[in-house]
């Protein structure tokens, strides 16, 4: 299989060979335009996501990532508009990962959207299986929070620094801790009046 039929592969959520030439250099790719994005900060914004554009499968305006973003392949990342990541962002993307609009993570959150086989020859072989996760809009994610295969997290949620994201998590609560559980609901007794 080429490289395009083995994304399509790996997006059916089938076990799927991790250790092909294609995905290896598919890999390769990502660390090298990482590694360019990740050497403009201070540059312009437009240089920046000139660059984010060549990685990612497609970024909104005001895509912001802090020193140092990695990604696996990059060409299953979607981003809205507005979102900043904060230090240490790590994306495993063979599942694909989405992203809404006004999206705040904090430093070292990681998205791992694939999986090794659980059997020992099986995993030494290159087996593996992915599966999306999707992040909704106006979403924090705090420092810290490592989000697992095959979650989604709704609108206006906030996940607590630290916490572990094992399953979906709904719109407009604050969840935390390891699995990450909703707290409770985000309510307007939250609102303090701010304005800018």
């Amino acid at each position: 299989m080429n490289l395009e039929e083995q994304r399509a592969f790996i997006l059916s959520g089938r076990m799927y060979d991790d250790l092909t030439r294609e995905l290896i250099e598919a890999r390769e790719r990502a660390v090298l335009l990482s590694s360019e994005y990740n050497a403009t900060f201070g540059k312009a914004q437009a240089v920046r996501e000139e660059v984010l554009r060549r990685l990612l499968g497609s970024v909104g305006e005001g895509c912001y990532f802090e020193p140092t973003f990695r990604c696996e392949f990059g060409f299953n990342i979607r981003i809205g508009d507005q979102f900043y990541a904060n230090f240490d962002c790590v994306m495993l993307d063979g599942g694909g990962i989405t992203i809404g609009d006004h999206v705040l993570f904090g430093p070292r959150v990681g998205i791992y959207t694939s999986n090794h086989a659980i059997d020992a020859g099986e995993r030494a072989a290159g087996g593996c299986y992915a599966k999306p996760v999707t992040i909704g809009s106006h979403v924090w994610v705090g420092g810290g929070v490592t989000i697992n295969p095959g979650v989604s997290i709704g609108d206006n949620t906030i996940v607590g620094s630290g916490s572990v994201v094992t399953r979906s998590i709904p719109a407009g609560v604050i969840a935390v801790g390891n699995p990450a559980r909703v707290l409770r609901e985000i309510t307007d007794a939250d609102k303090t009046g701010f304005r800018p």
